[in-house]
């Protein structure tokens, strides 16, 4: 059986990182998914990520469970767009995932993405990386959340308007905090209005490649940032998107590997784009 969604994941120096992200992925509920890694270190990179056991270990362990696995050593490095677009052309399922290689998700994470976005037939349903090593600072000023009560719809939104400041939701454990406060649960989660979501993010891969997916990074320097808020937001104009909580994924809090964050895509390249 042809997998319903890809699960995508670039990655560049970080083996123990991706293989937690790896091995969370073996737990999950929802199992008919293939996994597609982009691995931008080379031989001269300490830390590789493919060529290490823990990775490898991992992989095989999906590959027991029936998960085709196939990797990627993609170079030279052109951008994090570039290799956003480099994933998303091998992908034939009709959901992609995009998950970075440092999370940890809940068994369910996959499994209610999926459900939310099949029901809502929008662009995108993520769900935002919450930081646990906030757990004991609450920010109340930042916790405002719009829940979507009528079915999703095509919103545009634009650095500068009130819109934007709905990423402050997904700020340190703000959201886990929001969930917690409201008893929300996997059987029941609801949808909510985002600026963008950080980490983990379902696509329907047909909506995203019409907006053309990530060649604008063609239009960007290598050393860019915000291609994958630019490409949410690209999405969410002709389609809609929304966060889903509760979300059950982690972020290891890990230094980035994107030093250099001066271009930010959705602030030097139109919302809209092309169709």
């Amino acid at each position: 059986m042809s997998a319903l969604i890809d699960v995508l994941i670039p990655t560049f120096c970080r083996p123990a990182a991706l293989a937690v992200t790896l091995t969370s992925l073996c737990s999950q509920q929802y199992q008919n998914f293939r996994v597609i890694i982009s691995d931008q270190s080379d031989r001269s990179d300490v830390p590789a990520s493919l060529q290490a056991g823990e990775v490898n270990a991992a992989l095989r362990v999906l590959q027991a469970h029936g998960q085709e696995v196939i990797t990627h050593q993609h170079l030279p490095r052109r951008g994090m767009g570039e290799q956003r677009q480099f994933l998303l052309d091998q992908a034939t399922a009709p959901y992609v995932l995009f998950l970075d290689d440092d999370l940890i998700l809940e068994p369910w994470v996959i499994n209610s993405l999926l459900s939310a976005i099949q029901a809502e037939n929008c662009g995108f349903v993520g769900s935002a990386i919450i930081g646990l090593s906030f757990l004991e600072d609450v920010r109340p000023h930042q916790q405002f959340v719009e829940f979507w009560d009528q079915p999703v719809q095509p919103e545009v939104v634009r650095s500068g308007t009130p819109q934007w400041e709905r990423y402050r939701l997904h700020n340190a454990a703000n959201l886990y905090h929001v969930q917690q406060r409201l008893n929300l649960t996997p059987d029941a989660p609801r949808k909510y209005r985002v600026a963008w979501v950080p980490g983990c993010v379902l696509f329907d891969t047909a909506k995203l490649r019409s907006v053309g997916g990530f060649e604008f990074w063609q239009e960007l320097p290598p050393n860019h940032c915000g291609e994958d808020v630019l490409a949410q937001l690209r999405v969410m104009a002709h389609y809609g998107g929304c966060g889903i909580m509760p979300s059950g994924v982690y972020h290891q809090e890990l230094p980035t590997t994107i030093s250099d964050r001066q271009i930010d895509a959705p602030q030097v390249l139109e919302v809209m784009g092309n169709r």
